[in-house]
């Protein structure tokens, strides 16, 4: 349970900072920081949510979900995706006001917060820095993100108080969010292609298909389905036109599928005397089994 405790840390970690951060923003009037702490609440919520699914998610396999609870990890990072997009948005909208009406900053508090902004998430990406599920790759990410967003706050601190150009506090915070909000659509894409069983993008069919029809006697395979539950684990059914011993041709096909990561294989064999129902088998079936008829 690694993963979890050190998520429910980072999510600790971070609820407190966001509301420390948020004080700070407001005492030294800064628009970066304001927006920092709203991005960073984003990131606590969206970390406790993944905290409650990522447990859920390890959950086995019942009657209820078969697959078991997988993408309940990849529903947590939906969620927390959509918050980020959100608060992007509205940091967005804030500081394009306060680029047209600009307020004093205390550039002297604002490098006080930038520097313990910097150790704090350097300690959470530390922390959450193992992890493969696509869950935990987006709350790394996010530490990453505050560590870079941080330093861009300490950056542009230095800069306004040695030229009194106020200005460059919005456009930070702008920056930061433009970034946040182009990865967040990346990360949406990823888990939406996952419930869309779209086919995993490392997998190509055509290739697979060729790799199967050169194991000895498999005369045809189609009804190829390759879909992924989470991102790691591929899952495959198939049909397969043999005349030889099952057994062996199955075997074959699932060492055959091993090397492209795809665990769960069902297989479906059809011997050249049956007509496979389906009427999207190809036609190449109907005729292989045609000749054997005449």
């Amino acid at each position: 349970m690694k993963s979890d405790k050190s998520i429910l840390l980072a999510f600790i970690l971070n609820l407190a900072f966001s509301i420390f951060e948020f004080i700070g923003g407001t005492f030294t009037n800064s628009v970066a920081i304001i927006s920092d702490s709203v991005h960073d609440l984003g990131d606590s919520l969206s970390l406790g949510i993944s905290y409650f699914l990522e447990r859920k998610s390890k959950k086995g396999p019942n009657e209820k979900y078969t697959y078991g609870y997988i993408r309940y990890s990849v529903l947590g990072s939906i969620i927390t995706t959509i918050i980020l997009i959100v608060g992007s948005i509205f940091v967005i909208y804030n500081a394009y006001e306060r680029i047209w009406n600009p307020t004093i900053i205390n550039y002297n508090g604002m490098i006080l917060f930038a520097i313990v902004g910097v150790i704090i998430n350097i300690c959470a990406v530390y922390f959450t820095r193992r992890g493969d599920s696509l869950n935990q790759k987006a709350v790394n990410l996010h530490m990453l993100e505050d560590v870079l967003g941080w330093i861009i706050v300490l950056i542009g601190a230095v800069v306004i108080k040695f030229t009194e150009l106020v200005v460059i506090d919005p456009i930070m915070s702008i920056l930061v969010a433009i970034y946040i909000f182009i990865h967040a659509i990346k990360n949406l894409k990823v888990a939406l292609y996952l419930f869309l069983e779209k086919t995993p993008n490392d997998i190509n069919i055509e290739k697979i298909k060729e790799d199967l029809l050169k194991i000895k006697n498999i005369i045809d395979v189609h009804h190829i389905h390759i879909w992924s539950i989470d991102g790691y684990n591929n899952y495959a059914t198939m049909h397969i036109v043999s005349d030889d011993d099952s057994i062996k041709v199955k075997q074959e096909v699932r060492n055959k599928l091993k090397e492209y990561k795809i665990s769960h294989v069902t297989i479906e064999i059809e011997n050249t005397k049956e007509r496979c129902e389906d009427k999207y088998c190809h036609v190449e079936n109907n005729e292989i089994a045609h000749h054997h008829h005449h």
